[in-house]
């Protein structure tokens, strides 16, 4: 080993914060798994130590026998505890939105091919969350389902997950630091209230003669993502003149417009909270709406990814790269 490598190696840090952040798979191995005694295994040594002096004392037998058949125990103890880590290859995917307030499922693939059981594996993060406690099976492939709190909007980094055992006998821990580069996108919390913004709110952008009703066809428009499959001119598709989609004339069809302007008594966290709750209602109604925010306007739409797309602006609003973790 070069020797940059061995004082790198050596590093205080890399005890508590682990390597540097990986985006795919992590390998344990003898440069990332690090172990020492328990609480539990310092009070097994003591004891043992004191069973030395006395068999010393007294010159018993059967003391010297009693006390280097337990030190004996606990040295093969090490390496199995170690062994419980090690070789394993652990990946996180993808990371599903949540609002503030939820947990945060965090699937994790954990490659055990070729390898024995491992038993009682701990996996937590380091702010005092309860760890999970998993069994992998020997020779498998194992997916797993953490769960995180969220306490804040914005861009959650997931680093410093930390997997851990103290099996079989709890006198040594074993653990290593896996760093991940994935990030988590937390939505703001919804308001309690349910109420979408009145008729007047919309500022003229939707007049009910033009829209997605089902009364009277009224032309047609490019597709947007989300638009319902029974409204697609699949004649045009045919003919290769591109996507297009039906629209109708219906009372039904508004086009709603979430303004931050429109809440001017409330604070900036307020304002986005209740803006998150109109977001997601306009969404289950069907309703098309628009988003705008100080020095940003999302145009009207609708489906999956435009409510994805307004509360992702939500949920970054006013946050500096720097303070979009937890």
């Amino acid at each position: 080993m070069r020797p940059q490598l061995f004082f790198d190696s050596l590093r205080p840090a890399r005890f508590l914060r682990g390597d540097a952040p990986v985006t795919d798979t992590i390998r344990l191995s003898r440069r990332n798994i690090y172990i020492l005694p328990s609480r539990d295994g310092l009070f097994f040594a003591v004891v043992l130590i004191l069973m030395l002096i006395g068999s010393i004392n007294y010159n018993n037998s059967l003391g010297y026998l009693l006390c280097f058949l337990l030190g004996s125990l606990s040295i093969v103890t090490i390496l199995h505890t170690y062994k419980n880590l090690y070789r394993l290859e652990i990946a996180m995917g993808e990371i599903r939105p949540v609002f503030c307030g939820q947990a945060l499922h965090i699937p994790l693939t954990i490659n055990n091919l070729g390898g024995p059981a491992r038993l009682a594996l701990h996996f937590d993060f380091p702010d005092g969350e309860l760890p999970a406690i998993h069994d992998i099976a020997a020779n498998t492939q194992s997916d797993i389902i953490l769960q995180h709190k969220t306490h804040r909007r914005g861009l959650m980094k997931l680093e410093r997950l930390r997997i851990s055992c103290r099996f079989p006998l709890g006198l040594f821990r074993t653990w290593s630091i896996l760093n991940f580069t994935r990030t988590a996108l937390v939505y703001p919390r919804p308001a309690d209230s349910d109420r979408l913004p009145p008729e007047h709110a919309e500022q003229g952008h939707g007049d009910g003669r033009q829209g997605q009703g089902s009364d009277d066809f009224t032309g047609l428009r490019n597709y947007h993502p989300g638009d319902s499959l029974r409204h697609i001119h699949w004649k045009a598709l045919a003919k290769e003149q591109g996507l297009l989609t039906k629209q109708f004339a219906g009372e039904n069809n508004r086009e709603l417009w979430l303004d931050w302007r429109n809440l001017p008594q409330l604070e900036i966290e307020a304002r986005l909270s209740q803006l998150t709750r109109w977001v997601v209602d306009a969404h289950k109604t069907g309703i098309a709406y628009g988003l705008w925010m100080p020095a940003t306007e999302i145009a009207v739409n609708r489906g999956d990814a435009h409510r994805h797309r307004c509360l992702r602006l939500l949920a970054k609003f006013g946050l500096a790269e720097a303070d979009q973790h937890d």
